[in-house]
């Protein structure tokens, strides 16, 4: 017993235990809450993550964070227990921008996913968007081919014909319409993607292709001054290197055309003892004589131009970053600087961007906070490129300058102008951004009750100039053009948000206004004597030219948004919104979206209280309508000028006004009206976490330009019909593969299909049959996909001594399947589908490794479909003619001839039906790569650095694929007017201090 009693009394006495609190990087954690076990006994840390708690030696240190995963710590004889916590990745992303405000993960009702930029920031991208490729299941992002260009952008695929096809934007909670590419990635806190349409309905009319929110940086609350610098070189290069044919090659090809002027019939394999080659001295053997004789062009000489090497350049992205935040008890602050530099692989392909941002928030009171998000940018993209397609075709037997170094302007002495005329520019194109949006909120003394007045503003200046001595049939051109655009938006949020016991209300009210003007001014002269001040004085021109434009639209909207959750376990919310937009017709200005949504948090009910496996499980269904609204002028009568009046003989030209469109005053919006059934979920301790989305869309009333009888004096007239059908799954799963305290391993793999469907068209019924009538020459058919393909049926290539084909074809030609088998190829009955361009489905995978210092990131993205989806036409087949005998190609391209009949394209001697050859785009890239290595804390203090890390990474690495040519993302093949996607290779520095 006397034993017993001391080692309880030892147990239960009381000692002061001190330590750190840090993240797995060793950075200090503020106000990480620190418990005793069983007890409501703890401590809070400080600023530098230091503690001090009383406890014994039996007790049981519980240490919790937002962000992070919970540890418990036996104290034992231990004095000083520092303590590193892990990410916990499924709460990182716990509040989420919805748009007009944010919620708890927990509390989100619909399709809403926030991209992890986190992994690609140091990836070598120049605009923002580029990161978002494959990151979200349903965010579809192109691929970038040129300096500082936005890629293209789809959500849940394509729901308009006509109407606007672009995803809204939302900057800091103000709609941005200027471009992407103004915006530095290195300002941006985060990336919420709104995806159906009950999270879309809080933006109305203008949300139906879904909403991109982007929130830039701000100063931490109570966090000291930090200045954070950031340096990176990034090399690039096309990830194929296609190039046209050499001399050598290139003659080779001339006579392949020719061979049945090099073989003997009938088989045309036999030598032909009379052919002196494509250049024989006027013998006769040529396609066209003419082109051999002395004074030609193509006469024999002993050129072997590269002019692809000559109109390409070595392609880098220099970037620098300075920025600095920080914050007081009552104020931060985020200043930013950065400057951007990218030349693309093409010659003049330039863009330059400098940024500066400045972003405040202030407590002026208790019940009063005021802030501003505001940046400048400052683009530069001078230079005009030599024409890419014009690069491919010269033949390398020409040169692009004379004997005293002036250009040719047509080296073929055809038609084909040389491709250095139009880089060989006085070329001057920039653009300003300007953006700010100033807020201020209120506590209302209601208690919850908030009301918070934004006002943004944009505003964009534009201008391009340029001139050449090549232009206007070498008389010399010169041009101006001058371009204004603003906008503001007003917002009056009233916010009200209160736990009532189990009942946990919000609502949010919204009112507001959109205002939008532009203007622009141009003029052009041509004819110069003399161009030596180029477009500063275009007074010097023969003929003058100006013109100038100007438009006004204006929007005003109303919303109202409610939220109810009953013993964190039932959650329901309703929206409507009211938009007005001034460029709908007379009789259709207004319309109304309502949305609903319902969540159940099963995880939080008493039969899953047992369940230790399951730490959440969420599920929800939404239900509602946004909307698409069209151009401003699509519903009037709209006024052309033309040359109209011709007053006696010989007389001037009078121009006169008339009318190009009818109007039609019931113009409306097009309606999305949408179904999204979904599920959250995070199982063995948060180990794996994913959500599953599952969604239909209908968009009606579809925005249309439809044909009328021209006796009426017009041709088309913009009206509302026609029905889409979109349909798919998305998947994102996340798992902590190996979570040890010196190596993590955490994969993310994201997944999703999307099914286009066109349900309706005109509703006409031309040819009686009781069926609606497909759109054959605009590509629209009832019941298959907007990107259908429908022509001839490709049947391979005929070969010598084939016989009995259908359709008069020869050999070397493609082959027509007769559909109808009635032994003649027509258009009418002969055509069918193909396929679709659109794929099956769409998946990524990110692995990151950490292994002490290092953190390794590898993302592969890829884009499949099966034998009739995911197609292109990827067709080279060649025609025999004028132009062909001097024009040349992308080497290596396979052509049949009789001495290569397997040869994959068509090689047709004359005119000839064509069906095209369509190739599986499929592809899986190895697209982004990054290795990074962070110096110990402990040598950085000595250096008073609080963060310094290098980085090596790498973009479009490898990409595997069928594919024949430039890239099977962009769809070119094997032509000459390709442009390639580039392979990227960059190192860089991160400090902060």
């Amino acid at each position: 017993m006397l034993f017993g009693l001391s080692v309880f009394s030892l147990f239960a006495q009381k000692t002061t235990i001190t330590g750190k609190i840090t993240d797995e990087a060793g950075i200090p954690i503020p106000g990480a809450n620190i418990v005793l076990k069983g007890t409501k006994t703890g401590a809070v840390t400080d600023f530098d993550g230091l503690y001090s708690i009383n406890a014994s030696p039996a007790d049981v240190l519980v240490v919790t964070y937002i962000g992070y995963l919970k540890k418990e710590i036996t104290v034992g004889s231990q004095k000083n227990i520092n303590i590193q916590l892990q990410n916990d990745i499924s709460k990182l992303d716990e509040v989420v921008v919805v748009g007009y405000g944010t919620q708890k993960r927990t509390d989100v009702t619909g399709a809403v996913a926030r991209a992890n930029i986190e992994a690609f920031k140091e990836a070598p991208n120049a605009n923002v968007v580029q990161s978002l490729q494959g990151a979200v299941p349903g965010l579809n992002i192109g691929q970038v081919t040129s300096a500082g260009s936005t890629p293209s952008i789809s959500i849940r695929g394509q729901v308009s014909l006509n109407g606007n096809q672009d995803v809204l934007i939302v900057l800091d909670g103000i709609q941005y319409n200027g471009s992407l590419s103004s915006i530095n990635p290195n300002d941006i806190e985060s990336i919420d993607v709104l995806k159906d349409v009950s999270s879309t309905a809080v933006y109305g009319a203008q949300a139906a292709n879904g909403v991109i929110l982007i929130t830039t940086k701000g100063g931490k609350r109570n966090q000291k001054a930090k200045i954070t610098v950031s340096s990176s070189y990034t090399t690039l290069q096309p990830t194929v290197d296609l190039r046209p044919m050499k001399r050598d090659e290139y003659i080779d090809y001339l006579n392949m055309q020719l061979y049945d002027f090099e073989f003997l019939a009938p088989d045309y394999t036999t030598p032909n003892p009379d052919y002196e080659g494509y250049f024989g001295n006027n013998s006769g053997v040529n396609y066209n004589p003419n082109l051999a004789s002395p004074d030609d062009p193509l006469s024999f000489n002993d050129n072997d131009y590269d002019w692809w090497e000559e109109g390409t350049q070595n392609s880098f992205i220099r970037e620098n970053l300075i920025s600095a935040a920080g914050s007081s008890e009552k104020i931060s602050y985020l200043i930013s600087l950065g400057l951007t530099e990218q030349e693309g692989i093409i010659k003049n392909d330039n863009f330059s961007r400098k940024s500066i941002r400045v972003n405040l928030d202030a407590d002026a009171t208790d019940w009063w906070k005021i802030g501003i998000q505001t940046f400048g940018s400052f683009t530069k993209q001078d230079g005009d490129e030599p024409s890419l397609n014009r690069l491919g075709i010269s033949s390398p037997l020409l040169v692009p300058y004379d004997e005293n170094g002036d250009l040719i302007p047509t080296p073929s002495g055809t038609v084909e102008l040389n491709p250095f005329l139009g880089s060989n520019t006085q070329d001057y194109e920039r653009h300003d951004y300007f953006f700010a949006n100033l807020y201020s909120e209120i506590q209302l003394p209601i208690k919850g009750l908030s009301y918070r007045l934004n006002f943004g503003n944009n505003y964009r200046i534009d201008k391009t100039y340029g001139s050449s001595i090549y232009g206007a049939g070498e008389t010399g051109d010169a041009g101006k053009n001058v371009s204004f655009y603003k906008d503001y938006t007003i917002d009056n949020i009233l916010k009200y948000a209160r736990v009532f016991g189990k009942h946990d209300i919000s609502a949010t009210l919204l009112y507001g206004a959109i205002e939008r003007k532009g203007e622009s001014t141009n003029a052009y002269a041509s004819g110069f004597d003399r161009l030596s001040l180029g477009y500063n004085d275009l007074s010097l021109g023969t003929i003058q030219e100006v013109g100038s434009s100007a438009f006004t639209e204006t929007l005003n909207y109303q919303m109202a948004r409610a939220n109810y959750k009953f013993d964190n376990r039932y959650i329901l919310t309703g929206t409507i919104r009211r938009d007005g937009f001034s460029g709908f017709a007379a009789n259709q200005k207004t319309a109304y979206f309502p949305s609903g949504a319902l969540g159940w948090i099963v995880s939080n009910e008493s039969f899953m209280e047992n369940a230790d496996w399951l730490n959440n499980f969420k599920l929800r269904a939404s239900y509602g309508t946004s909307g698409n609204q069209t151009s401003r002028y699509s519903s009037l009568a709209r006024v052309g000028t033309r040359a109209a009046y011709v007053f006696g003989d010989g007389g001037t030209t009078a121009f006169g006004q008339e009318l190009n469109s009818l109007e039609n005053s019931d113009l409306r919006w097009e309606i999305t009206t949408g179904l999204n059934v979904g599920a959250d979920f995070s199982l063995f301790t948060s180990r794996l976490r994913g959500s599953v989305d599952v969604y239909r869309n209908i968009t009606d009333d579809l925005l249309f330009s439809v044909r009328i009888p021209y006796l009426t004096g017009f041709s088309n007239i913009q009206t509302n019909v026609g029905k889409i059908k979109n349909s798919g799954v998305e998947v994102s799963l996340t798992g902590d593969i190996v979570r040890s305290d010196n190596f993590t391993w955490t994969a993310t793999a994201n997944f999703s299909t999307n099914k286009n469907e066109i349900l309706e068209l005109t509703g006409v019924d031309e040819d009686g049959d009781g069926v609606e009538d497909d759109l054959i020459q605009s590509g629209l058919f009832i019941g298959k996909s907007i990107n259908a393909i429908y022509g001839y049926e490709n049947d391979g290539i005929m070969q010598i001594g084939e016989e009995n084909v259908v359709g008069g074809i020869r050999p070397g030609e493609y082959k027509i399947v007769d559909q109808n088998g009635d032994g003649e190829i027509t258009q009418a009955d002969d055509r069918t589908f193909l396929g679709k361009g659109d794929p099956d489905f769409r998946a990524s995978l990110l692995n990151t490794f950490k292994y002490k210092n290092f953190s390794l990131s590898l993302f592969f993205n890829a884009i499949q479909g099966g034998s009739d989806s995911y197609i292109a036409r990827n067709d080279n087949a060649l025609f025999r003619n004028a132009n062909t005998l001097y024009q040349n190609k992308i080497s290596g391209t396979d052509w049949w001839s009789p001495q290569n009949p397997d040869g994959l394209n068509a090689l047709y001697l004359g005119g000839g039906l064509n069906p095209g050859r369509y190739e599986n785009r499929s592809f899986v890239r190895l697209q982004d790569v990054n290795l990074r290595y962070s110096f110990d804390k402990s040598l950085l203090e000595s250096l008073s650095i609080d963060e310094l890390s290098v980085f090596v990474s790498g973009k479009n690495l490898a990409t595997w694929t069928d594919w024949r040519g430039w890239d099977p993302e962009t769809g070119s093949g094997m032509s000459t007017g390709g442009r390639p996607v580039l392979q990227a290779l960059s190192l860089g520095i991160n400090l902060t201090f």
